[in-house]
């Protein structure tokens, strides 16, 4: 199941375990007068809120439930849930199962130094653990790194859904040492590669991690920064191309280069993310079955029950090997020319018809191109020797807006097309 599903189902799992309401304060019956569009009191009386379960607005209906999933929930919510909060199931299975989950969720606190996952996690955390204990370490940890998710903008106060810190930094890092400026902005790049350094994660999760349905994270670079703790392939990809290149300016400019181990321990993180197919998850290794899917329970998000392969992390991933290659040509030799061998076949197998590949992480069809070409490239493919490359820049040249520029509509990512 993937990390972000997991930890999101399994916060309100305890919620919903433990039959939590909160007050109804003044503050409470404020937001109410303000989100509804008649009197609170006459909404509760007439809506019947069994049958209005599986009820969601025509605009934020982008996934919906397959007839076979509605029947499942509702069947446990008729036939079991009247059990599991009666004795003597209240005491041999509610109590055991909520006591598990919050052994995982202080699990998932503490290995990311109470940053939590993602501002969705970080609300229902502190609300798990608040409900816990109010007065207890867990609660006040989770609260004094709210400001990790703050900022203020001109309209007032915001929450981000995490900080992209290292994402950012390794590619403005990237393109800078791109500009052959090196020499005028040293102090930018010293900078911008002792952050990139920091942020790498130096350590597994603690304890009997795989028990705790945990990977390798040794190595890895977050999409934040260290403290956040869960490895990404693509950071950690775009994070080793840095210091591989940092590496060749002279350490007076930009600093120490990273020790060869910890560029080891990066290698061993993007290896272990490949699945059998060629391609790259992003936080774990992909390999449940796909008709898990059909249990997806969030009606805004499609295809997250699961890990996935995605050409932006495949892509990022052969560029950082073939060019940690060059500079360590010996070490797993063979595993790095199999795993290059295998992502090339699988982007050349994941290209469209029209010749784009679709991304994931951006819109859509130009970002999983770029990547997916950049990829190709650096592993030594050209439009003369492979037919990828020549329907991939086919597409580019042909998508062309006559501004010169490229551009999508937002729907190309939902509707694929």
């Amino acid at each position: 199941m993937a990390c972000y599903c997991r930890t999101v189902y399994m916060l309100m799992s305890y919620l919903y375990g433990k039959r939590f309401v909160g007050p109804i304060t003044p503050l409470i019956q404020q937001l109410r007068e303000e989100l509804y569009l008649q009197p609170y009191n006459e909404i509760n009386c007439q809506i019947n809120w069994r049958k209005a379960h599986h009820s969601c607005a025509p605009e934020d209906l982008y996934y919906p439930h397959p007839l076979i999933q509605d029947l499942m929930w509702d069947s446990l919510y008729i036939l079991a849930e009247p059990f599991l909060t009666r004795w003597p199931l209240n005491k041999l299975i509610r109590e055991k199962a909520l006591q598990i989950a919050m052994k995982h969720i202080h699990y998932e606190d503490e290995n990311s130094r109470y940053i939590t996952m993602g501002c969705m996690e970080k609300a229902l955390c502190m609300l798990a653990c608040w409900l816990e204990d109010p007065n207890g370490d867990y609660f006040k940890k989770l609260l004094a790194r709210i400001p990790d998710y703050i900022w203020v903008a001109k309209d007032g106060m915001k929450m981000q859904r995490f900080g992209s810190q290292e994402w950012d930094a390794g590619f403005a890092v990237q393109a800078l040492l791109a500009s052959n400026l090196v020499d005028e902005i040293g102090p930018v790049l010293k900078r911008g590669h002792d952050f990139i350094k920091k942020s790498q994660v130096k350590d597994n999760p603690s304890g009997n991690f795989k028990k705790m349905y945990h990977h390798i994270s040794k190595g890895s670079w977050t999409f934040s920064d260290q403290d956040h703790g869960w490895q990404v392939s693509d950071c950690t990809a775009e994070g080793l191309k840095c210091c591989l290149l940092m590496s060749t300016v002279p350490q007076e400019i930009v600093g120490e280069k990273l020790e060869p181990e910890r560029l080891y321990d990066a290698v061993n993180v993007v290896l272990s993310l490949q699945s059998k197919n060629g391609g790259l998850s992003a936080w774990e290794p992909a390999g449940a079955s796909r008709w898990l899917e059909m249990l997806n329970p969030t009606e805004l998000f499609k295809d997250i029950v699961i890990e996935h392969e995605y050409v932006e992390c495949t892509s990022s991933a052969i560029q950082a090997l073939i060019l940690f290659k060059k500079f360590y040509p010996e070490h797993r030799k063979k595993e790095i020319e199999s795993f290059t061998a295998n992502a090339i076949h699988y982007l050349e197998n994941v290209q469209m018809p029209d010749g784009s590949w679709y991304g994931c992480w951006g819109v859509c069809f130009t970002y999983g191109s770029w990547f997916a070409l950049g990829g190709l490239a650096v592993a030594g493919k050209t439009y003369n020797n492979c037919p990828a490359m020549q329907k991939g820049v086919e597409f580019l040249l042909k998508t062309q807006r006559e501004n010169r520029g490229w551009g999508e509509r937002y729907k190309s990512h939902p509707e694929k097309k």
